[in-house]
């Protein structure tokens, strides 16, 4: 009989020490403290222009300016405009052309406003040595700027052109979009 109520004993002694192990106080307000932080990697424009791009043979003269646009719907999200904390442009050009450049991105409101400017200097290439030009635009403090865009218009000027220069313009952007949720 004796034995039965040791182990009776232990029974509850071990049933106890479960409970109390297994149980632990949960905060649940610390789910409001969850903060995500995804990054989005996207390609932003690619061109690569031929030299004669600069020339016009028909009235045989030079276009000084090449411009392009593109729509940028991923900014247009709400969502997006909220929760974006910081972005980050790469340009890589390639110059083969025997002529420096300069290129500038403006990102554009519906109403063709700009609220936002990237420009940068392209170094002068040649078709034997292809110079490359690497540039890179973080922007935090002019965000909420950034996010009114809906388009982004890219213009590549050279000083000077004459229709015997050869090579192409050729550029590779990126931008990485850093949001919070």
């Amino acid at each position: 009989m004796k034995t039965k109520s040791v182990y009776s004993y232990l029974w509850i002694f071990f049933l106890v020490a479960f409970f109390q192990a297994c149980v632990k106080d949960t905060d649940f307000s610390q789910a409001d403290d969850v903060v995500l932080n995804p990054v989005v990697e996207l390609d932003l424009i690619y061109f690569n222009l031929p030299a004669i791009t600069f020339f016009d043979t028909i009235t045989t003269t030079p276009i000084l300016t090449v411009r392009d646009t593109t729509a940028l719907p991923f900014l247009a999200d709400e969502g997006v405009q909220r929760d974006l904390k910081k972005v980050e442009f790469y340009f890589k050009v390639t110059n083969s052309i025997q002529r420096d450049f300069n290129v500038v991105f403006k990102f554009l409101n519906e109403q063709n406003g700009t609220m936002y400017t990237s420009q940068f200097p392209v170094s002068q290439g040649a078709v034997s040595n292809p110079i490359i030009t690497e540039y890179i635009d973080i922007v935090e403090d002019s965000i909420r700027s950034l996010t009114m865009a809906e388009k982004v218009a890219v213009s590549v000027t050279i000083p000077s052109f004459n229709e015997n220069l050869e090579g192409t313009l050729k550029l590779e952007s990126k931008t990485t979009y850093y949001l919070e949720f």
